[in-house]
């Protein structure tokens, strides 16, 4: 199915990672060919993929924040939970599950973290969970083109995980308090974030070798979804680089 991606970053993305066809582009009238425009045609010409000027009212229509450029393209291309696990090669697998998530934006930050912070790949359920839409990739800012993003049934893509000697570590406000040093955090790791607001479905939970939180020092509650497991991913990643320097 074919599928319209905005703003600059996600089309600049989306050429260079080159895992999805490209049909054409469409460039508003006017946008001055300089910066990441400049880059966009660049691909786009190495490529052989026809760029078509159209009046800004056009591109207005399919999204309000579209940076000048369109670009139509066919879905986004699936993983799934082996080919996680051999993208991490000699690496100890580092997986990031998100149980139940449904706001574009959060799913979006996450996966420009995981993707910033060495994350191997991404796992989604099946269904009551948002996917890869243009949304999402623009919110990315084209990060989700260079992650590997699986759907699967989070039961039984934990175990797949657990087989292969992977420690998953679920986030919620009830779990244990963790820091940078956290031994949790370190070696094969794949950490699960829970839903907005429901956090950690009752069946994930269950299948976790060990529940965490986050310190608290002010008077909030919690953080939202994107934010909390921001933190826990790059807490995850200093843990796993001690490590490796040790």
């Amino acid at each position: 199915m074919k599928e319209l991606l905005y703003s600059r970053n996600a089309v600049y993305e989306t050429l260079r990672a080159k895992r999805r066809q490209v049909f054409s582009i469409e460039m508003a009238e006017g946008v001055q060919e300089k910066g990441r425009i400049e880059d966009i045609l660049k691909l786009a010409q190495e490529q052989k993929i026809k760029v078509n000027r159209a009046p800004r009212a056009k591109l207005d229509r399919i999204n309000q924040n579209h940076q000048g450029v369109v670009a139509e393209v066919d879905g986004y291309p699936y993983s799934d939970v082996i080919e996680i696990l051999e993208r991490a090669g000699e690496e100890p697998p580092f997986v990031l599950i998100l149980d139940s998530l449904q706001d574009p934006q959060n799913f979006g930050t996450l996966l420009r973290t995981g993707e910033a912070a060495g994350v191997h790949g991404l796992i989604i359920p099946l269904a009551r969970t948002v996917e890869v839409t243009p949304a999402v990739v623009n919110a990315s800012s084209g990060a989700s083109e260079h992650m590997l993003i699986a759907r699967s049934n989070l039961s039984q893509a934990i175990e797949a995980l657990r087989e292969n000697n992977v420690w998953i570590a679920g986030l919620d406000q009830q779990g244990t308090e963790i820091g940078v040093d956290s031994r949790h955090l370190q070696g094969a790791l794949g950490l699960v974030v829970g839903a907005e607001g429901e956090g950690l479905h009752e069946l994930t939970r269950k299948k976790c070798d060990v529940v965490l939180r986050l310190p608290m020092k002010g008077r909030i509650e919690s953080l939202n979804a994107a934010v909390a497991g921001s933190i826990a991913v790059y807490l995850a990643y200093l843990a796993r680089t001690q490590q490796r320097t040790a």
